[in-house]
């Protein structure tokens, strides 16, 4: 499993237009992996909002990628300090912790990933994505286990969390537990029928539990949710 994908957001927090304009340019350069041509509109946005949570998010993420294609330590090290201000500003930014603990696991620092998140959540405990991040931390190094430790405490604070269903349900299947699995990704899309993605792997291992005459276990329906025609 790669942890490392980086989701920029388009901020509207700010106050004022240019910035959010700024903003959004930015993230089109991103997008199209211009990451260092990117880095000036975000800036700009910081200059016109200096609190935008989201803008200090994106810019450390235009650091961190150009830090990583340029084997760059003094990039990834602004990029750790950029990531920092926008928890300042935000302290339940969830895109941010994620991309902090990737760029603490970059760095070699496992240790301070896992102490980020676990800080993370004894802010929010009624928060159940700390644990779904600490759950990709622990897969990241092969501790299906302890992922799904992780998981499973997420669902005791949100029973029908549709990431963390999600992420047990894959975990589930490729441990061969394909009946299960499958009923977690069912509840997954009850809750959140925008993932088409999911909803195909579901139609494809209904076909396959059927044929081997698993059935479906306590807890799962044979319904399976078709997506919706757009997505969010």
């Amino acid at each position: 499993m790669r942890w490392s994908a980086l989701l920029l957001v388009v901020a509207f927090a700010g106050c004022q237009y240019t910035a959010r304009g700024q903003n959004a340019q930015g993230v089109a350069l991103f997008q199209t992996g211009q990451y260092q041509q990117s880095a000036p509109y975000f800036q700009e946005a910081l200059k016109k909002d200096p609190t935008n949570a989201d803008a200090y998010y994106n810019l450390a993420s235009a650091y961190y990628q150009v830090g990583k294609l340029n084997r760059s330590s003094t990039e990834l090290d602004q990029a750790e300090v950029l990531y920092n201000k926008c928890l300042d500003y935000n302290p339940n930014h969830q895109e941010c912790y994620r991309s902090l603990a990737v760029l603490l696991v970059d760095k070699n620092q496992p240790d301070k990933a896992q102490r980020l998140l676990e800080g993370w959540y004894a802010q929010n405990p009624t928060n159940p994505g700390a644990k779904i991040e600490l759950a990709r931390l622990r897969e990241e190094f092969g501790d299906r286990q302890g992922a799904k430790d992780y998981l499973q405490q997420a669902l005791t604070i949100d029973a029908y969390e549709p990431r963390a269903l999600a992420a047990l349900g894959r975990i589930q299947e490729s441990e061969g537990n394909a009946a299960q699995a499958l009923a977690n990704y069912q509840r997954s899309l009850y809750k959140n029928q925008f993932q088409p993605e999911l909803a195909s792997r579901v139609a494809s291992l209904q076909t396959a539990v059927n044929a081997a005459g698993q059935g479906t276990p306590p807890g799962g329906t044979r319904t399976v949710v078709a997506p919706p025609n757009t997505i969010r």
